[in-house]
């Protein structure tokens, strides 16, 4: 049975796996995606304003 590393490599070496490489690169360059990541870690570190 292939291992988790094995099967997320041969899925970046496909066709499918390039699109979605290219995707989520083009999405982390830009400016919008990259605030909503930061709220996303503030919010889950326990960080920001309390309620």
């Amino acid at each position: 049975m292939a291992s988790i590393v094995d099967r997320i490599k041969r899925l970046l070496r496909s066709p499918q796996g390039q699109k979605a490489r290219a995707r989520a690169e083009r999405l982390a360059r830009d400016p919008r995606t990259q605030a909503k990541a930061r709220r996303l870690l503030t919010k889950v570190r326990g960080g920001g304003p309390r309620r």
